[in-house]
């Protein structure tokens, strides 16, 4: 079996592969070497260039946490002020070198990175010209400080069990959908049954209302702001408490299934998983007992390998 580093490796490759063929890596040249550096970790100023850029997100997701403290904001306000311009700058800069060392650069500018790269550096640039172009009056510069925080998307690109989650939750997806609409149909008839049995005098105003209320004791929140009050409002709502814990269940077994079967490294499965169910494992082929000789026979291949020597 292959070490996890030679394994990290080979994904690696196939994702710079990808990487390539997407964005069209230039044949020669310092754009050449700058895509690799940028868009490349096989190599030490690749993996220089990936490490040095994660520790600038989580210092810049980390001063945005900190300046939504009042207490904090008020008496650090100036440094963060100056860290954040710091941060805008290089994450501009990184933008910029990415635009430029790829054959295609729409094309990188309208993939999800690409927008996720141009959300991390737009806020800061809005908050200091929307008054300049009249759009102080459509947003709240408190909102587009938040959208700061979408710079935390920048490190999932760096992580291979994040791409090994999300291809088992696309392999999943039409067991979730199935799962989800199961649970939509269940939450709208007992929300309407609900409807039915309690009635406007108990705050179920509506089958809306009702369905809300399904919703919140499904998921097991249970706010308090509705409650069934005659018999059997509660033990309707028994059952659905009690549903609610298979709900929580199903979709996790059914990633966790998908994980399995693709193996921790899109490895081959330990053991075996059939393709259409979970529960369906297909029975391993029964092992073929060796065959003992009888002394008879021991004596017999005995004599013929000495006749054959002689």
């Amino acid at each position: 079996m292959s070490s996890p580093n030679v394994e990290r490796n080979t994904t690696s490759r196939a994702m710079s592969s990808s990487t390539d063929s997407r964005f069209d890596k230039p044949a020669h040249g310092w754009r050449r070497t700058l895509f690799t550096v940028i868009f490349e970790a096989d190599t030490r100023a690749g993996l220089m260039f990936d490490l040095a850029l994660i520790a600038v997100i989580v210092a810049s997701v980390l001063v945005v946490i900190l300046d939504s403290v009042q207490s904090i904001r008020e008496q650090w306000r100036p440094v963060f002020n100056v860290l954040e311009w710091m941060f805008t700058i290089l994450f501009t800069l990184e933008y910029i070198a990415r635009l430029s060392c790829v054959n295609k650069p729409l094309r990188y500018a309208t993939s999800f990175y690409g927008v996720i790269d141009l959300l991390a550096l737009l806020p800061t640039f809005l908050v200091v010209f929307a008054p300049q172009m009249g759009l102080g009056y459509l947003i709240d510069v408190r909102i587009l400080r938040l959208l700061r925080v979408f710079r935390i998307f920048k490190l999932s690109r760096y992580s291979v069990e994040y791409r090994a989650l999300v291809s088992a939750v696309a392999a999943s997806r039409r067991k979730i959908t199935v799962f989800v609409g199961f649970v939509m149909l269940v939450v709208l008839v007992m929300g309407t049954l609900m409807y039915v049995v309690e009635g406007p005098q108990h705050g179920f105003t509506s089958i809306p209302v009702a369905v809300y209320w399904a919703i919140s004791t499904m998921a097991t929140v249970g706010f308090g702001d509705l409650v069934p009050k005659t018999d059997l409002g509660r033990a309707i709502a028994s059952v659905m408490m009690l549903v609610g814990w298979g709900v929580l269940a199903v979709p996790t077994g059914i990633v966790t299934a998908e994980m399995a079967r693709r193996g921790g490294d899109d490895e081959p499965a330990a053991f075996p998983v059939a393709q259409r169910g979970v529960l369906a494992m297909v029975e391993p082929a029964p092992a073929v007992p060796a065959k003992r000789l009888t002394p008879a026979a021991r004596r017999r291949a005995l004599a013929q390998h000495r006749r054959g020597a002689r």
